[in-house]
C-alpha cells in the first residue's frame, strides 16, 4: 500500500534539526532516501544523501517519487504545492500547525493532480520491512497483517508497540494527521485496505473532533470486508476545549467521544475501552491469521 522497498524518497526541510535526524532513521530502516531540498544548500549532503536547491530538480536528477515534508508551518504551503507541481505521486506533510487556509487551498489543488498527501502534522507512514517515511520509530515494528490507522502519533507508537509485543504484526501503519483539514481520511485509507491482499484487520485510532470516525463507520458498514477494531480517546473531554490536536475539539454535539463510539459500533467494529487493552483486544479474535 502506497510504498514499498521500491519507493525513492526525497526530504523537504533535510538541513533542519527535525529533517536531519529523521533522515537518518529512515536511511538505517532501509528506506531509500535518494535526495533533499533545502533552497540556498544545493550540492551539500546530509547523512550522505546529496541536496538540491528544488523539488524539481531533485526529482528530474533521482526519479524520486514520494517527498516527507519538515518545512517550517509559515513555507510549508509553498513546499508542498512544489511537490504536488512536481508530479510527486506521495507527500507526507510532518509539519503541525499550518494555517486552516493553507491547507484549504492545498486540498483544492489535490483534487485536480496525481498526489496523495498524508498529513499534515502526522507521524508518516510504514510498510513493515520494506519502507517508513516520517517519524514513526522503526524498531516497534513486526510484519504480519494488521493495518493500523490512526490520528494521534503518540497513541500510534503506543498500539504498534503493544501489538508488536503481543506477536501481532502489522501490515502497513499510517498516521493521517491531527489538524482539522487533513489530505487523506479514515476513508480513503479503509478503500485501500479492503483491496490490499496483505492485510486482513485494521485497528482505527481516532479521537474527539472531526468527523472522520462517524465517515469511517459508514464506510465500514457498506464496503469493509474485514474485522475491525477501534480505540477512541477523550471520552471524558470538555467540550469547546481543544485536547492537543488543532483538529481536537468538541463543538456542540459533534465529535464527540461517545457520538463516535455509537457509530463505530452500530457498524460492528469492536471497541476497545482503553489503549492498554489493544493488543489483547485483537488476541481475543481466533479468526486473524497474524
Amino acid at each position: 500500500m502506497l510504498i514499498d522497498k521500491n519507493t525513492r524518497v526525497l526530504i523537504q526541510g533535510i538541513t533542519g534539526k527535525a529533517g536531519s535526524f529523521h533522515t537518518k532513521q529512515m536511511l538505517a530502516f532501509g528506506t531509500k532516501v535518494v535526495a533533499g531540498v533545502r533552497p540556498g544548500k544545493e550540492g551539500c549532503r546530509v547523512h550522505g544523501v546529496t541536496v538540491f536547491d528544488s523539488v524539481r530538480k531533485a526529482v528530474k536528477a533521482t526519479g524520486a517519487s514520494a517527498s516527507c515534508v519538515f518545512v517550517p508551518a509559515q513555507f510549508a504551503y509553498d513546499a508542498i504545492m512544489e511537490s504536488i507541481e512536481s508530479e510527486l505521486e506521495l507527500i507526507v506533510v510532518i509539519t503541525e500547525g499550518i494555517p486552516v487556509w493553507d491547507m484549504m487551498r492545498i486540498r483544492k489543488k489535490l483534487k485536480s493532480c496525481r498526489s496523495l498527501l498524508i498529513g499534515p502534522n502526522c507521524p508518516g507512514i510504514t510498510s513493515v520491512d520494506e519502507c517508513k517515511i516520517g517519524i514513526i520509530p522503526g524498531n516497534i515494528h513486526k510484519k504480519g497483517k494488521v493495518a493500523v490507522l490512526s490520528r494521534s502519533g503518540t497513541l500510534t507508537y503506543d498500539a504498534v508497540y503493544q501489538l508488536t509485543q503481543a506477536g501481532i504484526g502489522q501490515s502497513v501503519c499510517i498516521g493521517i494527521g491531527g489538524d482539522a483539514v487533513l489530505g487523506t481520511s479514515f476513508v480513503d485509507c479503509l478503500r485501500m485496505i479492503e483491496k490490499d491482499a496483505n492485510t486482513d484487520a485494521v485497528l482505527i485510532i481516532g479521537e474527539i473532533g472531526g468527523l472522520e470516525e462517524e465517515e469511517a463507520a459508514k464506510f465500514i458498514k457498506k464496503h469493509l470486508s474485514k474485522p475491525a477494531f477501534a480505540y477512541i480517546a477523550g471520552l471524558f473531554a470538555p467540550e469547546e476545549k481543544r485536547m492537543g490536536h488543532a483538529g481536537a475539539v468538541i463543538s456542540g454535539k459533534s465529535g464527540r467521544a461517545d457520538y463516535k463510539i455509537s457509530a463505530l459500533r452500530a457498524s460492528g467494529v469492536k471497541i476497545i475501552q482503553s489503549p492498554a487493552l489493544i493488543s489483547q483486544a485483537l488476541k481475543k479474535f481466533k479468526q486473524i491469521d497474524f
